[in-house]
């Protein structure tokens, strides 16, 4: 997905390049960035979750700012439909993920 954001931003008119394409960029590379850096610290199960809540706070960032890209105009429908399912499936993927590791979470204190 964040390679499809870097080239779909590409696109952007050039007085956003330091505002909406940044911006969006930057939250759309801090999903995976999250979850490499939660993921080094698995040893604590509650510091993986705090980091792949970070990421699913950062897919939300991404979803807006696909509203306002679509609203203005800088992305069209198609791409705006499907970016907006290949995040939704992303923010998914992180929600399973959270609720797993707080399952494991409740069976390892048992």
């Amino acid at each position: 997905m964040v390679l499809e954001i870097y080239r779909v931003t590409q696109a952007f008119p050039k007085e956003e390049r330091y505002a909406m394409t940044d911006q969006m960029r930057r939250a759309a590379t801090s999903i995976p960035l999250n979850i490499a850096e939660g993921y080094a610290k698995k040893g604590s199960q509650k510091e993986f979750k705090r980091f792949l809540s970070m990421a699913r706070g950062s897919s939300a960032e991404v979803n807006v700012l696909l509203d306002l890209s679509k609203d203005l105009g800088y992305i069209s429908e198609a791409e705006y439909e499907r970016l907006k399912t290949e995040n939704a499936e992303v923010g998914k993927m992180l929600t399973g993920l959270i609720q797993r590791i707080g399952e494991e979470s409740n069976i390892s204190s048992v």
